[in-house]
């Protein structure tokens, strides 16, 4: 990540990058929202479908573009890297609202090791062909919290920690939305290749096998419309904000393995790996914290009929639902648009497109155990 170097800017020199980053922000969500209307209308989703394409990535690819086409005069630096730090913990925070811990505990004793099993092959097999094809570790890093846990998001959590550059994050969300695409277009119908007439293991097919969250999305609902399983979107949304809860333990996790790959290597100061503090950041504890607090009102308003005793659960839902949303479309959609005005593609040169033959593995690593095992114990999980 960029490294600001002033660390207390002054707000007036903050405001044309902010401007300019909230500009491409915006012009990001416009051109997805776009593209799912554009492929709603050619029948290639179904009614109803969100855009399969997130403002987060098409606002990385717009400021690429401006960057490299146009270029970046020094006035916007100090904004840019503001949303890029800031935007980016504020919006990851605020995702915790999204999350309620009382709906993974719907999955039970087995659907859970389900979930895990799946985050760890994607975790491991990416990590592994990452260090095998002598790729750099930061973006195999990257690549492996994306593909296991929740696709964009979990790139956008890993990335400060382990300080990546713009061109490894801007390389590591390609990869993950390309591969999550495939899997949105193509999984339903290997869903119910493998599980028709089952819509929970369909639905947990769906959950454990797609990257990124409105890419299971949108795949439940080709599902339930293609073959008229409704309860498929509930188990696939289910799995997938379950997914999104490890992302608590596994980015401290990860964060782990790369210092400590690092100290092997000899590249990190005096061989020692960073204290505890610094692999579990701050604004995952405010993500935990909040994640909480969704889950503690969900369970006061089903109980009491009013969240925390002072909200109707149709506030409470408003509430929690406006400011998860406001986090992961407008705060880490500033902080792409960063990512994507601070990315000279002449750094990607020499990269080449192993990393994205890892992606491709890691993939096919977590589709296949994601079929094995819910074939296998599939049965013992009911929602």
């Amino acid at each position: 990540m960029v490294t600001t170097k002033n660390t207390h800017p002054n707000r007036k020199n903050i405001i044309p990058g902010l401007l300019v980053s909230a500009g491409v922000m915006f012009a990001g969500i416009f051109a997805a929202d776009l593209i799912g209307e554009l492929l709603v209308e050619s029948g290639i989703m179904p009614e109803g479908s969100g855009s399969p394409v997130s403002g987060i990535f098409t606002a990385i690819l717009l400021g690429i573009l401006i960057r490299n086409l146009i270029g970046m005069p020094a006035v916007f630096d100090a904004g840019i890297n503001f949303a890029l730090k800031y935007a980016l913990r504020a919006g990851i925070i605020l995702l915790g609202l999204r999350l309620s811990i009382s709906e993974a505990l719907k999955l039970g004793a087995w659907g859970l090791p389900l979930i895990v099993a799946c985050i760890s092959t994607g975790l491991f097999i990416t990590l592994y062909f990452t260090k095998k094809l002598n790729q750099s570790m930061r973006l195999g890093t990257l690549i492996a919290t994306g593909t296991g846990i929740c696709g964009v998001t979990a790139i956008m959590a890993t990335a400060p920690v382990i300080k990546a550059k713009e061109n490894e994050i801007s390389y590591a969300v390609a990869n993950i939305t390309i591969f999550g695409l495939i899997g949105m277009l193509f999984y339903p119908y290997l869903a119910h290749f493998f599980f028709a007439d089952e819509p929970v293991k369909a639905g947990l097919f769906l959950g454990t096998a797609i990257h990124d969250t409105a890419q299971v999305t949108g795949a439940a609902l080709i599902y339930a419309q293609l073959f008229d399983a409704n309860e498929v979107i509930d188990v696939a949304t289910i799995t997938k904000l379950t997914r999104n809860v490890f992302i608590i333990v596994v980015i401290p996790f990860v964060s782990y393995l790369f210092f400590r790959s690092r100290r092997g290597n000899g590249e990190s100061a005096g061989g020692e790996l960073p204290k505890w503090y610094r692999l579990f950041p701050l604004f995952i504890l405010g993500f935990l914290l909040l994640s909480v607090l969704r889950s503690i009102g969900d369970a006061t308003a089903a109980s009491t009929g009013q969240a925390f005793g002072i909200l109707a659960p149709a506030s409470w839902q408003g509430f929690h639902s406006f400011w998860s949303s406001f986090g992961s479309t407008y705060m880490l959609g500033l902080a792409m648009a960063g990512v994507g005005l601070s990315t000279n593609l002449r750094a990607f040169k020499g990269m080449g497109i192993t990393p994205f033959y890892i992606g491709l593995i890691a993939a096919i690593a977590v589709g296949s155990v994601s079929l094995l095992l819910i074939s296998v114990f599939g049965d013992l999980v009911t929602l």
